[in-house]
């Protein structure tokens, strides 16, 4: 029953049952099957249109409704399974090529769509709409698969998606002149006045204030589901006020400014001109606020690195150093040669001394490498290729390598019964027969060829040289014999020259043709990155979707959310 009470509706619901079924069932084991019945019923007031009601009690009860969850790495995937995009072996390449290209930011496990991927998926949707509808990546990965199990040939299929009638190269022509830059970059939120532009290092807000346009970057780490009205304001007067001045380095007489760029909050020391363009600067540490950093702080961030001292038997000086990794000590013992440690949970970079850098130097660096495992016995070398063969301990018990190839011991065997002919069977039946060491390289063949038919030649020529000089002494009377040998002789080089320019020739085609081949191999590979690339946009556009209704408590901030890839 629906109640209207001025403004505001009020509901009433009720229950009666009409054929109780699996409910008398379910109340025959108690004392009063009748009366346990009747609790299952709600029953309202016999009510009529036009009834005034009378209100005993007013409760005020608030209640939130909450927004559909973020996507996960886990749910992204359980949704690509469910619409047919990509497939196991991909969903790892997919979900890092969200991050690694800044369509998503991952906190917590959360992916959180980027205002990159909300102009990325504009232009997309706007232009090229095939390329990021499931329906259509999903097809296309059921021909993949038809061309893995041999049943379609690729080539047509790829040549027919980029250079058909409707491909991808001749969408991009038609739709390349249609295309705003401006538009394509600009991102409107709900609830904001202020146009978003994405530039090449990052988002920004661009409004208009006093006739001029003032331009503002907007940090990194702030997403399109963060951001509002009030921040929006802070930027622009920051940008506006000019930076604010912490104070005058006691060491360079230079004003320090606290800054607010792409990557965050930051210090600089000095002013950009024409003779320091690079002012040094340094990013804030975890717990430290731009508006509140004092003037120490702010010489103590930029005065790392910072110096310790020498190293006291080594020698050379030891720094004290921030880095993506996190803080850290390094002895320098050389031009490339540095020796580094990181910095422990309780140590601060602002404030460690020579002391405690050496105790961290002396801490024998761990390596990453995993050791090699040591063999509980040494079989011997192989017979066929000469590589040792060894029994060792493993996580599933003993078992026997050699070189790549694993195969467990017998059971009933023992690391003392297994002999090498032993060994050798076993392995063979897994790997099949191992190939036996060549005595010698085709290398070593081609290189003795290439040296005979040097010898060869040089003899001829010689002999050839021989033959001219004998005929230059012969007599006039000879003449006519002599230029009928020379000629002879012409004839014999033309030949020569003749059958080199052949085989040269023969070598140059068949240079060509595998050219041509691996060309085509290249243009074959080209054609399945695309294909790949679209998928991954097309498998993409659900996280657009879901953080569109995600938004914040108080409404959907955007009517685009997305992590889509480019096309390309």
């Amino acid at each position: 029953a629906k109640i209207q009470v001025d403004n505001a509706e009020f509901r009433a619901t009720g229950k009666r049952i009409d054929f109780p079924g699996f409910f008398r069932a379910y109340v025959e084991g108690s004392d009063d099957p009748d009366a346990a019945l009747d609790n299952q019923e709600v029953l309202l007031p016999p009510l009529r249109v036009g009834d005034s009601v009378d209100c005993q009690n007013l409760d005020a009860i608030g209640h939130e409704t909450q927004p559909p969850a973020r996507y996960t790495e886990a749910s992204l995937v359980k949704m690509l399974e469910k619409e047919g995009i990509g497939r196991p072996s991909t969903y790892a390449s997919i979900i890092g090529t969200l991050v690694k290209r800044n369509y998503a930011q991952l906190n917590n496990n959360t992916m959180i769509p980027t205002f990159l991927a909300f102009a990325v998926t504009g232009l997309l949707e706007d232009y090229f709409p095939d390329l990021v509808d499931p329906g259509f990546t999903a097809k296309m990965e059921r021909t993949l698969d038809d061309i893995a199990a041999g049943d379609v040939d690729w080539l047509p299929y790829l040549q027919t998606f980029f250079l058909g009638d409707k491909g991808l190269d001749t969408q991009i022509k038609q739709q390349k002149t249609q295309i705003d830059p401006d538009q394509a970059r600009t991102v409107m939120l709900e609830g904001l006045d202020v146009p978003i532009r994405v530039g090449m290092y990052g988002a920004y807000l661009e409004v208009e204030r006093d006739g001029q346009k003032v331009k503002a970057s907007i940090p990194e780490k702030l997403t399109p589901a963060d951001f509002d009205q009030e921040q929006v304001e802070v930027l622009i007067r920051q940008k506006l006020e000019g930076p604010r001045v912490v104070g005058i380095h006691s060491k360079t007489q230079e004003p320090i400014y606290a800054l607010t760029g792409r990557f965050g909050p930051y210090l600089q020391l000095g002013e950009k001109t024409e003779e320091n363009k690079k002012p040094k600067t340094a990013s804030l540490m975890s717990g430290m606020d731009i508006d509140t950093i004092t003037l120490e702080q702010a010489e103590q961030l930029l005065a790392i690195p910072r110096l310790l001292g020498e190293h006291p038997e080594l020698g050379g000086p030891i720094y004290a150093r921030r880095g993506r990794g996190g803080p850290y000590v390094a002895h320098v013992r050389g031009e490339d040669d540095e020796e580094t440690r990181s910095l422990k949970k309780e140590d601060n970079v602002l404030t460690v001394g020579l002391e405690r850098a050496l105790e961290l130097l002396a801490i024998p660096k761990k390596s990453r490498r995993r050791k090699a495992a040591t063999p509980l016995r040494e079989l011997g070398s192989h017979p066929a290729d000469g590589k040792p063969v060894g029994i060792y301990d493993g996580p599933y018990g003993h078992y026997i390598k050699h070189g790549k190839t694993n195969v467990s011991v017998p059971e009933g065997e023992t690391v003392e019964s297994v002999t090498m002919e032993m060994a050798v069977e076993l392995l063979e039946a897994k790997a099949g027969p191992v190939k036996s060491k060549a005595k010698g390289t085709g290398k070593a063949k081609k290189t003795t060829k290439a040296k005979s038919s040097a010898t060869k030649s040089s003899t001829t020529k010689s002999s050839t040289a021989k033959s001219k000089t004998t005929k230059s002494k012969t007599t006039k009377s000879k003449t006519t014999k002599s230029k009928t040998t020379k000629s002879k002789t012409t004839k014999a080089k033309a030949g020569t020259t003749k059958a080199s320019a052949t085989k040269s020739s023969t070598k140059t085609s068949t240079k060509t043709s595998a050219s041509k081949a691996e060309s085509s191999t290249a243009t074959g590979d080209n054609g399945l990155e695309a294909v790949e690339s679209t998928s991954k946009i097309a498998a993409t556009k659900a996280v657009k979707a879901k953080a569109t209704k995600s938004g914040s408590k108080s409404g959907s901030k955007t009517s685009r959310a997305s992590t889509s890839a480019k096309a390309s």
